[in-house]
């Protein structure tokens, strides 16, 4: 009983730091896109780093308070939106697309490797939030750009489809407008958190007696 609670108290712990060096994080933007979204200092990865040590379960907790953090910090960017609009952001851009980060420990176990499993989880997670974001921006938020806009960014990576109309051209936008701040996002967390994996992973590992 004693053991337990020990391990309860230092998750409880040890999530709300990770979760609140996340919340730091994710202030500190190297590309903070118009329309939002941006690339930060690796804000995703502390709550990966915990979800990893302390399992899915806890993983899906810090996610979840992760991700009211970040709402309640997005609010301004749902000022004047209709109900319908206000509901599905706050699911898709914040509360579903920040807990799936607590699935980083999905493969741990299952792959010996740590800093294997990490970063695959890590992968795994970074691109549900991706998905989350795509359809947020597919579904929600195309509605209100200009189609000569979402026509010009298109231009820029594939100009024989700069004439794209209706959901096509809604989907096509949503992908490439998202996957600008999340692939770079994704592919600098997994190489920060294979690096740390690699040479603190016993640490960070390590299970308290």
């Amino acid at each position: 009983m004693n053991t337990r609670l020990s391990k309860t108290t230092l998750n409880l712990v040890l999530g709300g730091i990770l979760v609140a060096m996340g919340t730091v994080l994710s202030f500190l933007k190297v590309l903070d896109m118009p329309y939002g979204g941006s690339i930060t200092l690796c804000s995703m990865l502390p709550v990966m780093v915990f979800a990893y040590r302390s399992g899915m379960k806890w993983g899906l907790f810090a996610g979840g308070v992760f991700s009211v953090l970040q709402l309640l910090f997005g609010l301004q960017a749902l000022k004047g939106l209709t109900l319908a609009m206000v509901i599905g952001s706050v699911f898709l851009d914040y509360l579903l697309a920040f807990t799936v980060l607590g699935l980083s420990g999905m493969f741990r176990g299952k792959i010996k490797n740590d800093t294997a499993a990490f970063t695959l989880g890590a992968l795994v997670a970074g691109l549900l939030r991706y998905l989350c974001s795509f359809l947020s921006g597919w579904l929600l938020w195309s509605q209100f750009t200009e189609v000569t806009e979402m026509q010009g960014l298109i231009a820029n990576f594939f100009p024989g489809a700069s004439q794209m109309t209706g959901t096509i051209l809604a989907v096509f936008y949503s992908l490439l407008y998202n996957g600008s701040y999340m692939v770079p996002e994704i592919l600098i967390t997994c190489v920060v958190g294979a690096v740390l994996m690699r040479f603190a992973g016993k640490y960070i590992l390590r299970e308290t007696a």
